[in-house]
């Protein structure tokens, strides 16, 4: 059911994007408490000569960057469970990246449940279905 899209700061790679869509799975089934199955993942690499922070191209500084969205449905998540989880996978990822550019961006999505879903149903509907 989450929806994570990964873009990394780096020349195309699929043992990388292997590795980082693993942690960002782990680390989604574990803290945020998502199951396994529903969890999808997908992984963009961007040239570092056309990824900038503050006006200057990423290649020259012998830093990484990445930017992680995921889109969870509204209100299944706590404020503690979220900054738990980005700061994992900002860790996870320093350790297999290599040093990161302090502007590496996560960005939790809370989608309401009405205007969410997968497989033509929405979120409200399952959550209705069970109740």
């Amino acid at each position: 059911m989450p929806l994570l899209t990964l873009r990394i700061a780096a020349a195309p790679d699929r043992e990388l994007a292997a590795r980082a869509a693993a942690l960002v799975q782990r680390h989604t089934v574990e803290l945020l408490g998502k199951p396994p199955g529903l969890i999808a993942v997908a992984v963009d690499f961007v040239d570092p000569a056309t990824w900038f922070v503050a006006g200057q191209a990423l290649a020259g500084s012998g830093k990484r960057s990445f930017a992680l969205d995921i889109k969870v449905t509204d209100e299944t998540n706590t404020k503690a469970e979220k900054a738990r989880y980005i700061a994992a996978v900002f860790a996870s990822f320093e350790q297999l990246f290599g040093p990161l550019h302090e502007e590496s961006y996560i960005h939790v999505h809370d989608v309401r449940a009405a205007a969410y879903g997968y497989g033509g149903r929405t979120q409200e509907w399952r959550y209705q279905q069970r109740a």
